[in-house]
Protein backbone atom coordinates (compact mmCIF):
# COMPACT_ATOMS: atom_id res chain seq x y z
CA UNK A 1 0.00 0.00 0.00
CA UNK A 2 2.88 2.35 0.77
CA UNK A 3 4.41 1.90 -2.69
CA UNK A 4 1.05 2.67 -4.30
CA UNK A 5 0.71 5.92 -2.33
CA UNK A 6 4.27 6.96 -3.18
CA UNK A 7 3.59 6.19 -6.87
CA UNK A 8 0.39 8.24 -6.83
CA UNK A 9 2.23 11.10 -5.11
CA UNK A 10 5.02 11.08 -7.72
CA UNK A 11 2.46 11.01 -10.53
CA UNK A 12 0.56 13.97 -9.05
CA UNK A 13 3.80 15.88 -8.56
CA UNK A 14 4.81 15.33 -12.19
CA UNK A 15 1.31 16.19 -13.48
CA UNK A 16 1.31 19.39 -11.43
CA UNK A 17 4.76 20.36 -12.69
CA UNK A 18 3.73 19.78 -16.31
CA UNK A 19 0.56 21.85 -15.87
CA UNK A 20 2.51 24.64 -14.15
CA UNK A 21 5.10 24.72 -16.96
CA UNK A 22 2.38 24.72 -19.61
CA UNK A 23 0.66 27.65 -17.90
CA UNK A 24 3.96 29.56 -17.66
CA UNK A 25 4.49 28.92 -21.39
CA UNK A 26 1.11 30.46 -22.22
CA UNK A 27 -0.65 27.18 -23.04
CA UNK A 28 -3.81 26.45 -21.05
CA UNK A 29 -5.89 23.30 -20.79
CA UNK A 30 -8.47 23.30 -23.62
CA UNK A 31 -12.08 23.90 -22.71
CA UNK A 32 -14.12 20.90 -23.73
CA UNK A 33 -17.85 20.69 -24.45
CA UNK A 34 -19.57 20.22 -21.11
CA UNK A 35 -17.26 22.59 -19.22
CA UNK A 36 -19.29 25.30 -17.51
CA UNK A 37 -17.95 28.85 -17.48
CA UNK A 38 -19.72 31.74 -15.76
CA UNK A 39 -18.16 35.16 -16.32
CA UNK A 40 -19.45 38.37 -14.77
CA UNK A 41 -17.67 41.69 -14.20
CA UNK A 42 -16.12 40.71 -10.85
CA UNK A 43 -16.60 36.94 -10.95
CA UNK A 44 -15.31 34.02 -12.98
CA UNK A 45 -16.39 30.45 -12.24
CA UNK A 46 -15.04 27.49 -14.21
CA UNK A 47 -16.51 24.02 -13.63
CA UNK A 48 -14.66 21.46 -15.81
CA UNK A 49 -17.31 18.73 -16.13
CA UNK A 50 -16.27 17.61 -19.62
CA UNK A 51 -12.57 17.69 -18.75
CA UNK A 52 -13.20 15.74 -15.53
CA UNK A 53 -15.10 13.08 -17.46
CA UNK A 54 -12.31 12.74 -20.03
CA UNK A 55 -9.61 12.46 -17.35
CA UNK A 56 -11.71 9.92 -15.44
CA UNK A 57 -12.16 7.76 -18.54
CA UNK A 58 -8.45 7.91 -19.37
CA UNK A 59 -7.36 7.01 -15.83
CA UNK A 60 -9.94 4.21 -15.61
CA UNK A 61 -8.64 2.74 -18.87
CA UNK A 62 -5.02 2.99 -17.75
CA UNK A 63 -5.78 1.40 -14.37
CA UNK A 64 -7.78 -1.37 -16.06
CA UNK A 65 -4.89 -2.14 -18.39
CA UNK A 66 -2.41 -2.10 -15.50
CA UNK A 67 -4.58 -4.47 -13.48
CA UNK A 68 -4.86 -6.88 -16.42
CA UNK A 69 -1.10 -6.66 -17.05
CA UNK A 70 -0.30 -7.48 -13.41
CA UNK A 71 -2.39 -10.67 -13.47
CA UNK A 72 -0.93 -12.16 -16.66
Amino acid sequence: MGRLLVGIGIFLLLAGAVMWLMEKGGWNWPRLPGDIIVEKPNLRIYIPLGSSLLISLLLSGILYLLSRWGHS
